[in-house]
């Protein structure tokens, strides 16, 4: 994926957190917002009608998500919405608030699985392509291997705004890092910001490694021994945080770089 498009670098004093909220978090909203920001940078959301959700640290009732209508590169520390699980706003900085889609996705995992802080979920062309193939995901590559066991598929239903369809999205997710929404996109979790970036980034160069490995024919495919796959897999279970962690700052030094307004 081509990113030859300069890009503007602005430079600026991070704000400081301000007097009505925690220090835990106005950290979670800078996390956050670097992460939006590494999204757009990769080339991994869609407009403004992609999401990433956080869960604010000591506080399983409330999360945290982009303003409706702001692209991923304007999205900042202090412009992001507060809502409860259900999608009830509890502040909205700039009063655009929230796509409904996002919420019925993000909500569900958030209520269901505790041990989820965020949730990302797009629509990249590599990853609709992997959701409309009846194989789903195939472990074509190392990278692929990585989500062995760990990834779910939900069929699709339509634009995502029934409360209904909350409890099969997560029946289908289990208790995976991944899932693939049939016809739909890419959902990654983790147990931090980080990972989850971390998850999405493997699983997208996964689909686009697979699609085109696909174009060469099926019968031209070698697929790796089970028990490969499966050490791959265990591998990936036992470090993925712990190596997430240690990307983070990096990944946090890159987006200061192009631009530090997210921390305002």
């Amino acid at each position: 994926m081509s990113h030859s498009m300069p890009r503007l670098v602005r430079r600026g004093a991070a704000a400081s957190t301000p007097s009505e909220m925690s220090r835990d978090e106005w950290q979670a909203r800078v996390d956050l917002a670097a992460c939006y920001r590494l999204i757009a940078h990769f080339g991994l959301n869609e407009l403004t009608y992609n999401h990433i959700s956080l869960r604010i640290p000591g506080d399983r009732e409330e999360i945290l998500i982009n303003s409706f209508g702001l692209m991923f590169e304007e999205v900042c520390a202090s412009n992001l919405v507060k809502i409860d699980l259900y999608g009830r706003i509890l502040n909205d900085p700039v009063g655009n608030g929230i796509n409904e889609a996002g919420y019925v996705i993000h909500g569900a995992i958030h209520e269901a699985r505790p041990d989820i802080a965020c949730v990302i979920h797009n629509h990249t062309p590599a990853g609709m392509a992997v959701s409309a193939q009846r194989h789903g995901l195939l472990p074509l590559s190392q990278t692929a291997m990585l989500f062995h066991g760990q990834i779910g598929y939900h069929d699709y239903e339509g634009i995502a705004i029934s409360m209904d369809e909350r409890a099969r999205l997560v029946e289908n997710l289990g208790n995976g890092v991944a899932m693939i929404l049939r016809n739909h996109g890419l959902l990654s979790t983790g147990r931090s910001v980080a990972e989850a970036f971390n998850a999405m980034v493997y699983l997208e160069r996964a689909c686009e490694a697979q699609v085109k490995a696909l174009a060469a024919g099926w019968d031209n495919l070698c697929f790796p021994a089970t028990e490969a796959i499966e050490m791959t897999a265990q591998v990936y279970r036992e470090n993925s945080y712990a190596a997430a962690e240690r990307d983070w700052p990096t990944l946090r030094r890159m987006v200061d770089r192009l631009d530090e307004s997210y921390k305002n």
